[in-house]
């Protein structure tokens, strides 16, 4: 949906609010000027919708009394899916600009479905709950958002301003590849045209996008997610984590997915029981609990501050395990 079509459905919103409303107070509403407004009208005129003007000093545009929506024709199924589309996107931090994005387009949904399912969405929304914590990850803008996606699809590259997460601020171009939502948030991946390297960039964190001219060609075996995932396990944190666990790989995934630890098979073939794990984490008090739940023979190459740590949780589930009453 371009823009233009975006507040052409907006100033529609505002009109079945009812009243007179005044082309001043919907440009401002809006963000355009009055001569855009006056367009926009046109547009709902040509759609069939009954938009009277009035004349005068005190003049401007209302619907036409009696004038309502039709609703929209669903089936339950359909329209169950719609909402809980919408309502699992604002849970996991993936709608853009705020959470009254999702918020409003279900109120639209709501109202103009016939009211017996309308009463039984409701219902729904009214009682249900999630055992998933719902999450609050800063969103990108919609038009960066969207605008990535029309150049990934048609092979632009893009010119893009990235803060770091040190805060550091460049200027950048990138083939963008793919985007990826991952835990909360969006992600770009692309190559630099310069020397080929795939990077992946965190949507909210580019400060600004222009589509440069020119095409590119995304290699065939080319994987989005799986590329993004490998960038977050081999990000530079504080701590460059390597332990090789006996065990085998679907097992030791379970416990530390992609986006958390690369895996990779043992340099001698003697020790095909084994897998090397790499973890860079910026704390390493929560990988002595994932080692334990893992349940299998490890060995901690680096650092020796997690052999410390192991040894501790180690002691703690010694002492609670003799103990023979627990405190009130």
């Amino acid at each position: 949906m371009t823009t233009s079509t975006a507040r052409v459905l907006a100033l529609l919103e505002i009109l079945q609010g009812g009243g007179l409303r005044t082309v001043p107070d919907l440009a401002a509403r809006l963000g355009v000027d009055e001569r855009t407004v006056r367009r926009y009208v046109g547009h709902l005129l040509e759609l069939g919708v009954p938009v009277d003007s009035v004349r005068g000093r005190y003049g401007g545009y209302r619907l036409a009394p009696g004038y309502r929506m039709p609703p929209l024709m669903l089936t339950d199924e359909e329209a169950l899916a719609v909402v809980l589309g919408l309502l699992a996107g604002r849970r996991a931090g993936l709608v853009t600009t705020s959470m009254a994005a999702g918020e409003s387009a279900t109120a639209k949904l709501l109202r103009v479905l016939p009211a017996a399912l309308r009463r039984r969405l409701d219902a729904l929304l009214d009682t249900a709950d999630f055992t998933a914590r719902s999450r609050t990850a800063t969103a990108p803008e919609t038009q960066v958002l969207l605008e990535l996606a029309e150049a990934a699809l048609h092979r632009r590259p893009v010119a893009i301003g990235y803060t770091d997460r040190k805060g550091r601020a460049s200027d950048r171009t990138v083939l963008p590849y793919g985007l990826v939502a991952h835990a909360g948030r969006w992600y770009l991946t692309g190559a630099n045209p310069a020397d080929g390297e795939v990077r992946t960039f965190r949507l909210d964190r580019i400060t600004g996008l222009r589509v440069e001219s020119g095409s590119f060609d995304v290699p065939a075996d080319f994987e989005p997610a799986a590329t993004v995932l490998d960038s977050l396990a081999s990000t530079p944190w504080t701590h460059d984590v390597a332990v090789r666990i006996r065990g085998g790989v679907p097992h030791i995934r379970a416990h530390l997915p992609p986006g958390i630890a690369t895996l990779s098979p043992p340099a001698d073939a003697a020790d095909d029981d084994w897998v090397h794990v790499r973890i860079r984490a910026e704390r390493l008090e929560w990988i002595p609990a994932v080692l334990a739940a893992v349940d299998r023979p490890f060995v901690v190459e680096r650092p020796a501050a997690l052999r410390d740590l192991v040894r501790a949780l180690a002691r703690r589930l010694d002492a609670y395990a003799a103990a023979d009453d627990v405190p009130n």
